[in-house]
């Protein structure tokens, strides 16, 4: 079995300031808000550019051997920061280190706007993977001190804002689309909106400092291993969750066929139950136990991925890429709070492995569909990605400590 006896009994090792000392509840709803608008921010960004994916790839000619390769360029972004980013969180402070990057998360997402080919797409999403993979360890460690103010699980409602704003993302991209705006427009629009909810809800971001004292090691040396577990569920899970994100748009167009608008279908009812199921999850953890909610949706994710490949029409694969949602709502914030807790590593550096490991599923999934489309097809790609559910379930149930 696998070693992870930390998840019962660890609690996270930080030092609040004086001021987070027998804090009001109404300031402390207010923490909660502001550090759901940075995920609802981050969310945002992303879906307004996976919701042009299909528009930018039409307009620059690109197969989906093309695509696939530009799109190898933001984990490889991840990749060059991934070996900083926990210690850069750790030593300015999350709150800090949050509103520098999403600044220029959101700078990076706008500029992808003015791509006229390959390589000046390849280079922008480079540097949106950079600023992306800062953002993301800085806001969950946000998130993870949030929780230990409330003293329960809300994780998973802070990826709901997450997965909210990619509805919301969706949604923009349809209107944007009916108006005939360029990319670029569409960026723009969005950047200011990000930055305008950082401007009311920067200063209650929280201000804490990492306790654990972490040896001096190799930039490379061995980390947890209960970690690298942890991220490897994480990783089967965002490999689905990027799939959806960056070719299920391609998905209803080029093998659905759906006329027009309706393209869009697949990817909003997939952020509309991803969305709802996180703000269920806490709720649905609390009731039933972690092992049975993520055993029960790695099969969601597969049943629903086989659903879409083996009745390629618009309803069932709509209702498909909706079980799918459902499926991959939960692990994830799931596993960071697990990953945030570790009383061996500070909550940056433990975010750090676990969505570094999951993060390179989200990141390298849709490439590897890419080139598997190119050589099969794109039903075949989608069918492969489909064992990850099963992965998840089966890796899950080996795990004794997860209640």
């Amino acid at each position: 079995m696998i070693d992870l006896n930390f998840l019962g009994k660890s609690k996270t090792k930080a030092k609040f300031k004086k001021q987070y000392r027998d804090i009001k509840i109404s300031y402390l709803n207010r923490i909660r808000w502001a550090v759901s608008m940075f995920y609802f921010g981050m969310g945002l960004c992303f879906a307004t550019w996976a919701s042009r994916i299909p528009d930018i790839k039409t307009t620059l000619q690109l197969s989906e051997g093309d695509l696939g390769t530009i799109l190898f360029a933001l984990p490889l972004g991840q990749l060059l920061i991934m070996p900083f980013s926990g210690k850069l969180v750790s030593r300015f402070g999350s709150h800090r280190m949050l509103v520098f990057s999403l600044l220029f998360y959101v700078f990076s997402m706008t500029n992808l706007g003015l791509a006229t080919n390959a390589w000046q797409l390849s280079a922008g999403l480079f540097v949106f993977g950079i600023f992306g993979n800062l953002s993301n360890i800085a806001v969950n460690t946000q998130g993870v001190y949030t929780e230990v103010l409330f003293k329960k699980t809300i994780m998973s409602s802070f990826h709901g804002m997450w997965s909210f704003a990619g509805f919301m993302g969706a949604l923009v991209g349809l209107a944007m689309l009916a108006f005939d705006l360029t990319p670029y427009i569409h960026f723009l629009i969005v950047g200011g909106v990000v930055f305008l909810m950082m401007a009311f809800n920067f200063k209650f971001l929280i201000k804490a400092k990492e306790t654990i004292k972490v040896k001096k090691a190799k930039m490379f040396s061995k980390p947890d291993s209960a970690l690298i577990w942890l991220g490897i569920i994480g990783f089967c899970s965002m490999a689905s969750e990027g799939v959806m994100f960056d070719w299920s748009g391609v998905y209803f167009k080029d093998v659905i066929k759906a006329p027009g608008p309706l393209v869009i279908l697949g990817y909003t009812s997939f952020m509309i139950m991803m969305a709802g199921g996180r703000f269920l999850g806490d709720g649905l953890i609390r009731k039933f136990g972690r092992k049975n909610v993520l055993k029960i949706s790695g099969i969601m994710i597969s049943t629903g991925l086989f659903i879409a490949v083996f009745f390629p029409f618009i309803i069932p694969s709509t209702l498909a890429f909706m079980l799918v949602g459902l499926g991959v709502s939960t692990i994830v914030p799931t596993v960071y709070s697990l990953a945030g807790k570790n009383p061996n590593v500070s909550p940056s550096i433990a975010l750090t492995t676990v969505s570094s490991v999951s993060f390179l599923g989200f990141l390298m999934g849709p490439p590897i569909i890419g080139y598997i489309a190119e050589l099969s097809n794109l039903r075949f790609s989608f069918a492969f990605i489909g064992i990850f559910g099963v992965l998840i379930a089966f890796m899950v149930s080996k795990i004794e400590t997860i209640e």
